[in-house]
């Protein structure tokens, strides 16, 4: 497990994946925002859930997030497009409704950066988010990320389009706030 302050990040198990499943997939609406695939029915048995444990890869790292206090299971975090070349990823979050507005959010963005930058040896992090995702853009700034740009209605959901923000965050950025 890597620890921030107030999370752990931890590989998917097996209890957690009905947990996330019925949380963030059965939510068609949420769905849509965090996911740029169109919703489509999956039960949770199927084995089929995108939230399933999934075997090792390089593209992808899929956490599990604890909360530290209680233990509990209190989202999922990953960090995904990973492109070994370039040394760049994407990150992303989710919590669980309970969870929410507890300020764990940039304590997941800055756990994933360590993992990042100190695990993988990457050199840049990306964040790309719904421009309505104030949650998400204020974890990542507080956590060092810079606005890099907008995409205008580069997103359907559930309907319409939607501007996507892009923040982007640089390896000696993250270490030298971390002195």
């Amino acid at each position: 497990m890597i620890r921030g302050a107030k999370i752990g990040l931890r590989a998917r198990q097996l209890t957690d994946v009905p947990v996330l499943h019925a949380e963030f997939y059965e939510d068609v609406a949420a769905q849509a925002r965090a996911n740029p695939r169109p919703w489509v029915p999956i039960p949770v048995s199927s084995g089929h859930s995108p939230f399933a444990v999934q075997e090792p890869s390089d593209t992808v790292a899929q956490f599990s997030v604890v909360d530290l206090e209680s233990g509990a299971l209190a989202g999922m975090a990953s960090l995904w497009g990973v492109d070994s070349h370039n040394r760049s990823a994407h990150l992303g979050l989710s919590l669980l409704s309970a969870f929410r507005g507890r300020g764990l959010g940039t304590d997941i963005v800055r756990v994933l950066c360590e993992y990042g930058f100190a695990v993988r040896g990457l050199q840049r992090l990306q964040v790309d988010t719904v421009s309505d995702n104030a949650p998400m853009i204020a974890a990542a700034t507080r956590a060092g990320f810079a606005p890099e740009g907008t995409l205008r209605r580069a997103a359907w959901i559930y309907g319409t389009f939607a501007d996507l923000v892009i923040l982007g965050l640089l390896s000696e950025e993250w270490a030298s706030s971390r002195e």
